[in-house]
């Protein structure tokens, strides 16, 4: 019973029942989904509503929806810049290219430096070395 209340009701969990009729009345097929387990749709129709021919792409996010959860070549294909699925043809991952790791920003594991406000470590004081700038001296 509480999985369909939050269907219905809990929206940033799952796709809403709007979202899913939308995907239904649209004709959306999924084609393939990440290692994060995100789910990608794409309508059956052969014009989108940009009227230039593309069909239009969603995804539907596991969990809470982070849209920096997406991959890189799910994200290209999502905004029509590879028309090749990359479960079909995956990009090639650089050596420089770093396993994703999520905005903490406002959460309990922020990163809180020395002197910020919310943290509770004191900034240590300036020294000797600092001077500080004066427009009259320019």
């Amino acid at each position: 019973m509480f999985g369909l209340i939050s269907k219905i009701f809990v929206w940033w969990k799952d796709a809403t029942p709007g979202t899913f009729l939308t995907l239904r009345m649209r004709g959306a097929k999924q084609v393939g989904s990440d290692a994060y387990g995100n789910r990608y749709f794409e309508e059956s129709g052969v014009t989108g509503p940009d009227g230039q021919g593309q069909k239009r792409r969603w995804v539907i996010y596991k969990g809470y929806a982070d849209a920096s959860r997406v991959p890189s070549d799910w994200h290209g294909w999502l905004h029509h810049t590879f028309d090749e699925r990359p479960s079909d043809t995956p990009l090639m991952r650089q050596a420089w290219e770093k396993d994703h790791h999520p905005n903490l920003t406002g959460t309990v594991h922020a990163y809180r430096p020395t002197g910020s406000l919310a943290s509770s470590d004191r900034r240590q004081s300036t020294t000797g070395d600092y001077q500080a700038w004066s427009p009259d001296e320019a």
